[in-house]
């Protein structure tokens, strides 16, 4: 029997402590006043991860069933 067996079905973005949700205005995600589709369907909504520092282009954009390896569990998010 394998004890790590799918122990990372739980390990997504929209559990993370990192994992900082997009805001939503009007039916929009916006971030740096620009207007981009909000994800929909089975990839959930679109976020930033800012476990590591920013790029020049700004904190990597993820969704919320993404997972990393630097997943760290946020209580509150559950």
């Amino acid at each position: 029997m394998d004890n790590w067996k799918h122990r990372t079905s739980g390990m997504k973005c929209a559990t993370c402590m990192w994992f900082a949700v997009k805001s939503k205005i009007g039916g929009c995600a916006m971030d740096a006043n620009q207007c981009a589709p909000v994800a929909e369907g089975h990839k959930g909504d679109l976020g930033r991860c800012r476990r590591h520092a920013p790029k020049m282009s700004g904190f990597p954009a993820t969704f919320e069933t993404d997972w990393c390896g630097d997943h760290k569990l946020d209580e509150n998010k559950i």
